[in-house]
């Protein structure tokens, strides 16, 4: 196995395929009694404060409903203007409403900013009943679709939200499911902006309170409040073309969710940004070739290599070539010849393919009788 050092110069910024990966600046404190930040582009855990621990989500599993209804309308399984009916136990669904009417009709765009915008436990529940036939039904189906896109620790009793000790996510579950929702409907995520939506004759304003904070460039997702699990927020914000995710979860009032939320994502643009270190064409190091008509192959990466990590580190990146050598020529350009392995003080190693970036032949036979003589002899290529 050999190995050999890249510099790697950071001056104008870096993608990396590579795995999820946890970067480290300086120490943050947070009222909030869970946490989860991180970089849409690259998947790096900006903040992780116990994500994986079960919680009460509240209006922030509302995102699975609208998850639902989205998915329906992208499959054609329904339209926009199409309508659902309004039962008796939607119209009489307590909490935050949406004040639909019972037995009326309302269209599907209505419904869906109901859910987003006065995050309407009634809504849910015309929701569940038109897309599944019943609230009960539709939470198997959401739980079916929950473990189809990734959310690993979630469990679903109902439409809204409201508390079920068995209604369940993970801070890194919304996140998941806020990735997925900009992921997989680009076309009716802009409902997560729409300021104000009102309803007979009933004017509510989102509740999310950083999309009313100038420079925020929060453009999404949803507040939750229950006496039990206390003030939430799932957010997402994009500035300067970088997408940030964060969750929150636990605060005490409404006040310390704006400001906590808002400080946090403030941090994370601050004390981290994205570099691109290498690009497709670029070389990056030599192989030594066997049996070729050249020595050494050079090696590139097979597409930009984005990285995130903490913004005084930068220039403490080491990057490693390793490849099982020499490599048997012939070779074609593009061929995998092996990994990159990028080294960032407190994170996890990233990785990334090595290809070779031009081709090289083998030798004629007479050639490659020579080398192997000259190997034998000297004990060199």
């Amino acid at each position: 196995m050999l190995k050999f050092l890249l510099a790697c110069v950071l001056g104008t910024g870096l993608v990396l395929s590579a795995a999820t990966q946890r970067a480290l600046a300086e120490p943050l404190v947070t009222n909030a009694q869970h946490a989860y930040i991180v970089d849409y582009q690259t998947g790096a855990i900006l903040f992780d404060k116990l994500a994986t621990e079960r919680i009460h989500p509240a209006s922030m599993s509302k995102l699975m409903t609208i998850y639902m209804l989205f998915d329906a309308l992208k499959r054609g399984d329904v339209k926009l203007t199409d309508t659902f009916h309004v039962s008796e136990k939607a119209w009489s669904t307590q909490g935050s409403k949406m004040f639909v009417e019972i037995n009326s009709a309302i269209a599907v765009e209505d419904l869906i900013r109901g859910i987003i915008i006065q995050s309407g436990n009634d809504a849910c529940v015309v929701v569940a009943e038109g897309l599944a036939g019943s609230e009960e039904a539709f939470a198997d189906r959401m739980n079916k679709k929950a473990k189809e896109i990734g959310l690993t620790d979630s469990n679903f009793v109902n439409a809204s939200g409201l508390p079920d000790p068995n209604h369940l996510m993970t801070a890194k579950d919304l996140a998941t499911l806020a990735r997925r929702i900009i992921d997989d409907f680009p076309d009716y995520y802009r409902y997560f902006s729409e300021h104000e939506f009102t309803w007979h004759g009933i004017k509510q304003g989102n509740r999310n309170p950083l999309l009313y904070r100038k420079g925020s460039g929060v453009d999404g997702l949803k507040t939750g409040h229950t006496e039990e699990a206390g003030f939430g927020l799932t957010a997402s914000a994009i500035r300067d073309g970088r997408r940030i995710i964060m969750v929150v979860h636990g605060l005490t009032g409404m006040q310390e969710r704006a400001d906590e939320a808002g400080g946090l994502l403030d941090w994370a643009y601050r004390e981290y940004g994205n570099y691109t270190i290498a690009t497709p064409g670029t070389v990056l190091g030599e192989a030594e070739v066997w049996m070729g008509a050249e020595k050494t192959v050079p090696l590139t990466v097979e597409s930009d290599l984005l990285v995130t990590l903490p913004r005084s580190e930068r220039d403490k990146v080491v990057a490693r070539a390793v490849y099982q050598g020499p490599v048997q020529a012939p070779i074609q350009k593009g061929q995998e010849i092996g990994e990159l392995v990028i080294d960032i003080p407190g994170m996890p190693q990233a990785k990334a393919k090595l290809v070779a970036a031009k081709d090289v032949a083998d030798l004629s036979f007479g050639g490659r009788i020579a080398a192997a003589l000259q190997h034998f002899v000297f004990g060199a290529n």
